[in-house]
């Protein structure tokens, strides 16, 4: 889970504080001790975690908190303020161009994942912008890169350029031609890395940007790699002023180093996180949404955006009415096991709920494989059977189970299931009819 050590070590923390009616300076010295112990052991900078736990803990000290009835959660929204600040403060947005094309360029070493976050970032802004983008093939490099990226282009239906055997700052140059004559208002660049930043690496890269000259120079790094990702931001930065960072796999990052350093130390703030595999697990970076995910605030309004983006309305009335007839069935679950399934990672959306923290989901793994099982059990019954699950005697689940390659354990496990989820629908429906509301199915 996304920063899973750091947010229970910090929760840990201030759970402590939480429970005194009244706060001495001994008090949060002693939990500043545990949140700079923590910030480090998340390979946070040193120069950064001194400094934000210096400008904590004079805010903490201040007259307002120490005469406050609730001192303990005063101090954990400084934290959270200053968290939020840590990581730039409000949402950094894409510079785009007053006369299209908006240019972007991705830079960074091997392995950091620029092909597919370009491939993302076009998906993304055709998707959230109503951009029509269009990919440069501009790693001449690497074997693969200009196969891979139009492998991309054809999953998304992006189209790519690319000219073999041409330099880099001609590529460039014909690709903005081809740009603004094929009326793309979104042009992203997808240059080569070296293993490590080498001169040749920085002159090529400084070269496309003159004939190019970009919007918008995102920096594409491996949040799994910690310190190592924000020293390669800060020397980018120095060397190409890049105008903000994308964080890759942010989903297998436990500790946070990256993401809570790379606009103190690199100077340029996070600008989007991918979180994932599929080519839409990319989102704009929010600085105070996950601080409040790091210290087990959850992230209420993401999780209401994905589900805005996930479900569809037409079928959320169409249920909220089956359920006052109380005739939802085996089609309506398996439709609203498939829309949530689509809202990402199950483990992340988790994270999100208020309340819920890293100690708490110890030892639980959300295990999507057993959603895969379900749809399979449903999708082998016949509609009568989906319609009417009481017909469902012991030689159509052996059928079932035969034909869904599961067991009749699995098909006895789904049917509870519903019954189980059918029955909490009911009572929900019943008590939002008693106080006069309409009943939302959860994350309508």
């Amino acid at each position: 889970m996304l920063f899973e050590g750091l947010s229970e070590k910090l929760q840990s923390a201030f759970d402590k504080l939480k429970g005194k009616g009244k706060l001495t300076e001994k008090d949060i010295d002693m939990a500043m001790r545990e949140v700079k112990m923590a910030l480090l052991e998340a390979d946070v900078n040193f120069k950064v975690v001194k400094k934000f736990i210096a400008d904590v803990k004079e805010k903490a000290l201040g007259q307002d908190v120490m005469k406050s009835i609730t001192p303990g959660q005063l101090v954990v929204k400084i934290v959270h303020d200053e968290l939020t600040e840590l990581m730039g403060g409000n949402v950094s947005k894409l510079s785009f161009a007053s006369k299209p094309p908006t240019v972007i360029m991705l830079c960074g070493l091997q392995g950091a994942g620029k092909t597919t976050t370009a491939g993302k970032l076009a998906n993304h802004l055709r998707k959230e912008s109503n951009k029509n983008p269009l990919l440069v093939a501009a790693d001449i490099y690497r074997p693969a890169a200009i196969k891979q990226l139009k492998v991309l282009g054809e999953q998304l239906n992006v189209p790519v350029f690319s000219l073999e055997g041409a330099s880099v700052p001609t590529i460039g140059k014909e690709a903005m031609q081809y740009a603004r004559s094929k009326n793309h208002d979104v042009v992203i660049f997808d240059t080569a890395g070296r293993l490590h930043i080498d001169e040749e690496l920085m002159e090529e890269l400084v070269a496309l940007k003159e004939v190019i000259d970009p919007n918008d120079i995102l920096l594409v790094v491996d949040s799994m790699t910690g310190q190592d990702a924000v020293n390669v931001a800060k020397e980018f930065n120095d060397k190409l002023d890049i105008s903000g960072v994308i964080l890759t796999k942010l989903d297998g990052d436990t500790r946070g180093g990256a993401a809570l350093s790379v606009k103190a130390v690199a100077e340029c703030p996070v600008k989007f996180s991918c979180h994932g595999e599929k080519l839409n697990d990319i989102e704009p970076f929010h600085p105070d949404r996950l601080a409040s995910r790091i210290l087990g605030m959850g992230d209420i309004v993401t999780l209401v955006e994905k589900a805005q983006k996930n479900f569809d309305i037409e079928n959320a009335k169409k249920l909220e009415e089956k359920l006052r007839k109380n005739a939802f069935t085996l089609n309506d679950f398996l439709s609203q096991l498939s829309q949530f399934k689509d809202m990402g990672d199950l483990d992340e959306m988790i994270g999100m709920m208020p309340g819920i923290n890293a100690k708490q989901l110890k030892g639980m793994k959300v295990d999507e494989k057993e959603l895969v099982k379900v749809q399979a059990v449903i999708q082998s019954m016949t509609m009568e059977e989906r319609e009417k699950p009481a017909i469902i005697n012991a030689s159509r689940r052996k059928r079932i189970a035969d034909g869904s390659g599961t067991s009749i354990q699995q098909v006895n496990k789904v049917l509870k299931q519903f019954d189980q989820t059918q029955k909490m629908l009911k009572t929900f429906n019943g008590q939002s009819r008693k106080k006069g509301k309409k009943f939302k199915f959860p994350f309508m």
